[in-house]
């Protein structure tokens, strides 16, 4: 296809050098026309001053002689001169002795004369004569008039920038020609060609090499061009071949498709039974885990209940009975109680984990504090087995942290409770430290240690490390298996080495929080490193337990419990600590008992016949009355929720069974009103 004359290489190439030759022209002309100006300038005050050179030495003469005929002929011959306007001879007091002067010519250009080199110009010489050298004699004023000088600068200027316009113009001819033989034509035959061959069939077209080009670069693309023709031409026959074994191919292909298509629906069909099977077993397995937390939720009411009674009632025995052997039967006993408390709690614990019902706080707490408070649990039992409880926290340990205190505690304390159990000799030790957003938590004993095989499965429930551990120690294995549970839920690790007979080191790692908002009490000591050995203190040592309670007022309070055990053991427990107490059996009876009399506090069950305990609080609540009086669960339910539940529907605090005197007396302590003023 043709192309404009203005989109042809040849003209692209002359316009574009005839432009940079222009440019570079126009360039050199200003440079040569700014030369002639200065040059002229300088040749006009050359000749001014050579026509007064002349005339000096006869104005001289003229003026010590004061011959004005001869002074006129003087400066008309002065006037003769084409740029001369006006010439004068002043004497030595500035008065005119003679004078010549004609007009100045007129021209259009005379504008720019002026503005180049001014319109006109004087020039003045003193008069001397050689014998009187220090006579002053006047001056030689000569004025002249520039167009003169201007004329002849415009006139070569005009020239210089003709004949520069006329060279370019010859230039861009010559070259359009030149580029049009030796450059486009011989491109326009090859388009040609290159046009006669069809995108369907390219074969057997090759390119003519102009003549004159074959040695040039047109040449060497004309053959560039004839072998890419003969590449096509081999890559069409192949593709020929390739389309004749894709048309075989493509038959045999469908037919496969067809097989893999009916095999991947039987797949897709047999995939889709596989997923809603699974997910039937899923909702089983769901139904199966709240069946589970369910049921053992209600069997936590029903052990518990009966629990509380029988833990009660022997604290209240042991408590009053003098008999040392019997004394010692009971606390036993007592002991065995406690122990079932404790496998039942952590049976629960595991349950709410597996069933996604644990429920963990973000509160502030000490854990230096946490710590002391773990190790002074177990002093008394380190103490008895002969060995040394050590608690160490590294140097600036932060005081607080943002956490779960109750499940850490958790967590420590069935830790040491199994290294202290396991240990028969040497130390048990914590170790604390914090970097980097991590609490690192080290428990550490001299004990009997595991074999590989323990430690594969220590973490399994109702797992030890071996059977002659269980026959030897015994436990259920819960308490492990609780920890790592406790601490995945926290986001974090638990790893365990040991050696048989070395002793065992268990780290716990826990993502932690700092709490900054602390006070600005804080002493040096709380920063220094901190390292206690509380074997030793197990003297003092929770005899506060031993020890009685602070003495307070009597308050009459309400137990509202339908087990007559429990009943038993809570007014015996309030008597002892100086309280009068008052039993009802269900919800309906406490309502009656309050509207009779004034109670100070109300103990709670939650679940009575006729009325339970969450009826009874919120009808509690219906009256003004009443709205301050504090209200305390006293309930079996520990599963998630059943706090909640007691706080939404009005109640103050939550106590669970079985519950021993102590915590009875905290929760009485917490809300107690304050006594009237004698």
């Amino acid at each position: 296809m043709t192309r404009g004359f203005r989109h042809r290489l040849s003209y692209r190439l002359t316009r574009d050098t005839v432009l940079i030759a222009m440019l570079l022209g126009l360039v050199l002309n200003v440079i040569q026309i700014t030369l002639d100006y200065f040059s002229a300038r300088e040749s006009m005050e050359e000749d001014i001053q050579a026509l007064i050179e002349i005339s000096h030495s006869p104005a001289s003469q003229i003026a010590y002689n004061i011959d004005v005929r001869l002074a006129e002929e003087l400066l008309d011959g002065l006037l003769r001169h084409p740029a001369t306007i006006d010439a004068r001879i002043v004497d030595s007091e500035n008065s005119t002795m003679a004078a010549a002067s004609k007009s100045s010519p007129d021209s259009p250009y005379r504008w720019i004369s002026d503005k180049l080199l001014g319109s006109s110009r004087v020039f003045s010489r003193e008069l001397r004569v050689s014998q009187l050298n220090n006579l002053p004699l006047g001056q030689l004023v000569v004025t002249i008039d520039t167009f003169h000088y201007g004329l002849q600068f415009l006139q070569r200027a005009t020239y210089t920038v003709v004949s520069g316009l006329l060279k370019s113009l010859i230039l861009s001819a010559s070259l359009l020609g030149i580029f049009y033989l030796i450059l486009t034509r011989p491109m326009l035959s090859v388009i040609g060609a290159l046009n006669e061959v069809k995108a369907r069939s390219p074969e057997k077209i090759r390119l003519p090499i102009p003549a004159g080009h074959k040695q040039d670069e047109i040449g060497t693309m004309v053959e560039i061009i004839n072998q890419h023709l003969e590449t096509v031409d081999f890559t069409l026959a192949q593709l020929r071949v390739a389309e004749t074994a894709m048309k075989n191919y493509s038959s045999e292909l469908e037919h496969e498709v067809e097989s893999r298509t009916r095999e991947i629906s039987e797949k897709n069909q047999a995939l889709q039974r596989g997923n809603r099977a699974l997910v039937k077993a899923k909702e089983d397995a769901m139904r199966r885990a709240r069946a589970r937390a369910n049921f053992l939720a209600s069997m936590s009411h029903e052990i518990r209940t009966p629990l509380n009674g029988v833990l009660g009632m022997l604290g209240l025995i042991l408590e009053s009975e003098q008999d040392s052997a019997k004394r010692h039967r009971l606390q036993i006993a007592l002991s065995a109680g406690e122990s079932l408390l404790g496998i039942l709690n952590d049976i629960l614990d595991i349950s709410k984990v597996e069933a996604g019902k644990l429920k963990l706080e973000n509160i502030p707490f000490d854990m230096h504090g946490l710590i002391e408070e773990c190790a002074m649990l177990h002093t008394q039992q380190a103490r008895k087995k002969g060995i040394d409880l050590i608690a160490e926290t590294e140097p600036g340990f932060p005081l607080s942290f943002l956490g779960d205190p109750t499940r850490i505690r958790q967590i420590l304390n069935n830790l040491l409770s199994n290294s202290i159990k396991f240990t028969d000799s040497g130390s048990v030790s914590i170790n604390a430290r914090y970097s980097a957003g991590v609490l690192t938590l080290d428990v550490s004993d001299t004990g009997i240690g595991m074999s590989k095989e323990g430690l594969r499965r220590i973490f399994s429930p109702f797992t030890q490390a071996d059977t002659q551990t269980t026959r030897l120690y015994g436990g259920t294995g819960l308490g492990l298996t609780l920890c790592r549970q406790l601490i995945e839920r926290m986001h974090g690790e638990i790893d365990v080495e040991s050696k048989e007979h070395e002793g065992t080191r268990f780290t716990v790692t826990l993502p932690l929080p700092v709490y900054s908002n602390l006070s600005a009490g804080g002493s040096q000591e709380d920063f220094q490193p901190n390292y206690l050995r509380l074997s030793g203190l197990a003297e003092l040592h929770g005899s506060t337990e031993t020890s009685a309670e602070p003495p307070q007022h009597s308050l009459k309070i309400l137990v509202v419990e339908d087990n007559e055990v429990n009943q038993m053991v809570a007014s015996t427990l309030l008597k002892k600590m100086g309280h009068r107490a008052d039993v009802a059996d269900n919800g309906q009876l406490a309502i009656e008992a309050l509207e009779q009399q004034h109670y100070d506090l109300v103990l709670m069950d939650c679940q009575m016949p006729v009325m339970d305990g969450f009826e009874t609080t919120r009808e509690i609540r219906k009256k003004l009355e009443w709205r301050a009086l504090p209200v305390i669960a006293v309930t079996a339910n520990v599963m998630q929720g059943d706090r909640d539940d007691c706080l939404a529907c009005g109640m103050n605090d939550y106590i669970t069974k079985p519950y021993n005197r102590s915590q009875l007396n905290a929760v009485i302590m917490r809300w107690a009103p304050p006594p009237e003023p004698q």
